[in-house]
C-alpha cells in the first residue's frame, strides 16, 4: 500500500539548509511506502528528503529558465529505495558486480570491532603493509593478526600508512571524539558566496567538471547530467576507476583522463576550466590544493564558478584530511552499532543502502542547482561543502521517523530499465528525481572509462 503526503519535516530541513524558499515546499508530494529501506534509523525518511530537496531544486531552476512558476514535485519511496541501492541492481551482460572486496569487511579485534575498506589495489597493499602481513595475505591471515590487536591502535596505524580502517564506536563515544564534536557543531551543509561575479544566464546549459570517485560525488554529477548538464569526469591515469562503479554512476557523462601534475595535461585542464560553470570535487580535503584546485583558487581563475566540495569527515578537525567511505563513516559515528546489536562489543550491522553516499550525493546536486538559481539573480562565485559525517549526524540526531502506509517492500523491478552500451547490456536503476516536465531517464549510457576527448563540445 502507498499513501500520499506533503513535504516531510526532513525535506523541509534539507530545503532550509539549501537556502530554499519555504513557500515552494507546497509543490512537493510524497508517496510513502513503509517497506522501503527498512532500518532502525529513519533511512527511508532521510533518503526521501534528500531526493525531494534535489527534485525541488531542479524544478526551481527549470522554472527560472522558463520564466514560469515552479511545477509539481513527486517523491516516491519505491523509486528512491531502488535508486539508493542502484549498485546492487546493476547487471552488466547479466553479471552482478561485487560491491566489496574480501578485505573490505568487519573484523573482530582484541577489544571490539574494526572495519576496513580495501576495494582498490593500493588500499589493499597499504592495509597489509601496515599490519605487517605479506603481500598475498588472505582473509584468515589478516583475521588472525587483528584478533590480537586493539581496534583503536590499528585504526591509527593503518591510516598512518595511507590505508583505511575505523574502529566501531557508539554514538556517545563518537560525540566525545574531537572530530565528532566538530561535526555536531556544524550545519548539514555550508554555502558561501566568494565574490561579486556578474549574474549568469540560467538558460545556458551547465558545463560540469567532475573530479569525484566511488558513489556520493558520482551520484551528484550523474544527477546533474540527468538534468541536462554536460558533465565531463576527469580522472588521473594512474588511478583507474572500478569498471562496475563506473557503469553504475557514469550515466549521462563523458569520461577522460588527465595527469594534473604534467604540463601538457595541466594546460588542457585549465582550458576546460575556462569554459566550465561547475566543478565538483570528491577527494579528501587538501589533496587537490597542490594543483590549484582549492575552491577559492578555482573561482579566482574562473569568476562565476560554482565549486561543490565533498569529503568523508569534513574539511576540519583532526580527521579533516583523512580518507573515508560510507561504510567507515557508519562505523565511526555509531550507525553500525545501532543497526547491529547496539554496543561496541556486540555484532555490528549496516544500513540497508550506502545511504550516506547516496543521500549526500543528491544533497550535493541540489546545492549546485540552488547555487545556479541564485546566480541568475545575484551573481557571485559560490562554494558548497558537504561531508558524509555531517549527513550521518543528521540521520542519527536530526531526522525523525514518520508514518508511512503499511505494506511490504516496494517491487524494484518497476524502477529498472535496460540499455545497450559500450560496456555491454546494462540493467540499471532509473533516476528518482521527479518533477513536472522533468526527464525520466538519462540521454546516454556510460561509455568506456577515460576514453572521451578532454574538450567541451562546440556550441
Amino acid at each position: 500500500m502507498t499513501h500520499a503526503t506533503g513535504a516531510s519535516p526532513a525535506t523541509a530541513a534539507a530545503w532550509d539548509a539549501l537556502g530554499g524558499d519555504p513557500a515552494l515546499l507546497s509543490r512537493v508530494s510524497h508517496l510513502t511506502r513503509a517497506g522501503a529501506l527498512p532500518a532502525r534509523l529513519p533511512v527511508r525518511e532521510l533518503a526521501a528528503a534528500c531526493v525531494g530537496a534535489c527534485s525541488l531544486a531542479a524544478a526551481e531552476l527549470a522554472a527560472t529558465r522558463a520564466g514560469r512558476d515552479v511545477g509539481a514535485v513527486r517523491v516516491d519511496d519505491g523509486a528512491v529505495a531502488t535508486a539508493f541501492t542502484s549498485e546492487r541492481h546493476l547487471l552488466v551482460d547479466g553479471r552482478a558486480p561485487v560491491s566489496f572486496a574480501p578485505l573490505s569487511r568487519f573484523w573482530r579485534t582484541r577489544d571490539g570491532w574494526l572495519r576496513t575498506h580495501a576495494n582498490y589495489p593500493h588500499h589493499r597493499a597499504r592495509l597489509r603493509a601496515a599490519l605487517g602481513a605479506g603481500a598475498d595475505a588472505s582473509v584468515a591471515d589478516v583475521a588472525a593478526l587483528l584478533a590480537e590487536r586493539s581496534a583503536y591502535e590499528v585504526e591509527e596505524t593503518v591510516y598512518a600508512a595511507g590505508g583505511l580502517a575505523v574502529a566501531l564506536r557508539t554514538p556517545d563515544r563518537w560525540a566525545a571524539h574531537p572530530q565528532g564534536a566538530q561535526v555536531a557543531a556544524r550545519q548539514l551543509l555550508t554555502r558561501e558566496r566568494l565574490d561579486d561575479a556578474p549574474p549568469r544566464d540560467p538558460r545556458r546549459p551547465l558545463r560540469v567538471l567532475d573530479l569525484t570517485r566511488v558513489i556520493a560525488g558520482p551520484v551528484a554529477t550523474r544527477t546533474l547530467a540527468l538534468l541536462g548538464a554536460d558533465v565531463l569526469r576527469v580522472d588521473a591515469p594512474q588511478l583507474p576507476e572500478d569498471p562496475d562503479a563506473h557503469a553504475d554512476t557514469g550515466f549521462g557523462k563523458r569520461s577522460t583522463r588527465l595527469d594534473l601534475g604534467a604540463g601538457a595535461d595541466r594546460r588542457v585542464f585549465e582550458e576546460l576550466l575556462s569554459g566550465a560553470d561547475v566543478v565538483v570535487t570528491g577527494y579528501r580535503p587538501g589533496a587537490l590544493d597542490r594543483f590549484g584546485l582549492a575552491p577559492e583558487a578555482l573561482a579566482e581563475r574562473r569568476p562565476g564558478l560554482v565549486v561543490a566540495s565533498l569529503s568523508a569527515w569534513g574539511g576540519y578537525g583532526p580527521w579533516g584530511g583523512r580518507r573515508g567511505f560510507d561504510s567507515l563513516v557508519q562505523v565511526a559515528t555509531g550507525i553500525a552499532g545501532i543497526e547491529g546489536d547496539g554496543a561496541e562489543g556486540d555484532s555490528p550491522g549496516a544500513l540497508p543502502a550506502q545511504a550516506l553516499d547516496h543521500g549526500t550525493g543528491y544533497l550535493l546536486a541540489a546545492a549546485v542547482l540552488r547555487s545556479v538559481t541564485e546566480q541568475a539573480a545575484e551573481g557571485g562565485s559560490r562554494v558548497v561543502r558537504l561531508a558524509l559525517a555531517q549527513t550521518a549526524h543528521w540521520l542519527v540526531h536530526g531526522v525523525r521517523p514518520e508514518p508511512a502506509a503499511p505494506g511490504g517492500a516496494p517491487d524494484p523491478d518497476v524502477r529498472l530499465a535496460e540499455t545497450d552500451s559500450p560496456l555491454g547490456r546494462l540493467r540499471y536503476a532509473l533516476p528518482p528525481v521527479s518533477f513536472e516536465g522533468g526527464p525520466a531517464d538519462w540521454r546516454r549510457p556510460p561509455g568506456c572509462w577515460g576514453t572521451d576527448a578532454p574538450e567541451w563540445p562546440t556550441p
